[in-house]
């Protein structure tokens, strides 16, 4: 296979450094969820942050050139000083924006790399007293994520785990379209639906415009302006709305609304 070609994503966070990549993970409505109840516990509904560092980590050298007729093929994990840092120093911003909780996911009972990522994790969180922090490996995530979900606000780990994390966390909101994300760095900013182009769907009028609104309002939040964030909450409010009504399900949700009329729906919520 030829590792050069099919990732322009990686390639646009690799060359702009969009080091940064939030993946908001928001349950609308407790219909969307597999989870049994409303998908959250006393009171508070799925309503957390993946921060994955996407610059370094187990995707840094996949275009190194490799030996020909070896018979073995290898990976390196590679976290920097820099990139751990600078992301983590995202999370707890972002965390005191929010709940003030923040969670490094890592394997840093065995992996040395992801063991530095959580000792980089330390320093940064002295710098932020009034944020509270716990640890936890990548395979307990995995399962708190299911069991209680409800208990995290902001989490930050490496490229791969903050890849399947992701995934997992769209699971348990409706899918892949109901998931937005950016990735951003000191300079640019690229704004989507965590599928991607979702090549399979165009055309079939099948796919959940829902996140690719949300990444609107994403961007919007990124500008960081009065206009823009206030258009950011009409957005969210927007999407709330139609999504309060059980009619308004496309068919990943289990109902029948098409991609354009969902849109629709949500842009005469906005008026």
């Amino acid at each position: 296979m030829d590792n050069k070609r099919g990732t322009p994503q990686i390639d646009l966070r690799e060359q702009l450094d969009l080091f940064n990549g939030v993946r908001p993970i928001q349950l609308f409505d407790e219909s969307h969820t597999p989870l049994k109840g409303d998908g959250g516990a006393k009171g508070r509904p799925i309503d957390f942050v993946i921060i994955r560092e996407n610059c370094d980590g187990l995707f840094s050298e996949r275009l190194t050139p490799r030996p020909p007729g070896r018979d073995f093929e290898t990976d390196t994990l590679k976290i920097t000083r820099r990139g751990a840092e600078r992301v983590c120093r995202e999370a707890f911003q972002l965390a005191i924006k929010r709940r003030k909780h923040c969670t490094p996911v890592d394997q840093a009972n065995v992996l040395p790399s992801v063991a530095f990522f959580r000792k980089i994790f330390d320093e940064v969180a002295r710098d932020f007293p009034t944020v509270s922090s716990d640890r936890v490996y990548v395979d307990a995530m995995a399962l708190f994520m299911v069991q209680c979900p409800e208990s995290f606000d902001v989490m930050v780990t490496e490229n791969m785990f903050g890849d399947i994390l992701s995934d997992l966390g769209a699971g348990l909101i409706g899918g892949m379209g109901m998931a937005p994300s950016a990735d951003v760095g000191d300079t640019y900013g690229l704004f989507q639906p965590a599928h991607g182009t979702a090549p399979t769907m165009a055309g079939k009028g099948i796919a959940n415009s829902i996140a690719t609104i949300l990444s609107v309002a994403m961007m919007l939040e990124w500008f960081d302006h009065s206009e823009t964030l206030r258009g950011a909450r009409t957005i969210t409010d927007a999407v709330t709305r139609v999504l309060d009504n059980p009619d308004h399900r496309t068919a990943d949700l289990g109902g029948k609304i098409s991609t354009t009329p969902m849109g629709n729906f949500v842009c005469q919520a906005l008026i």
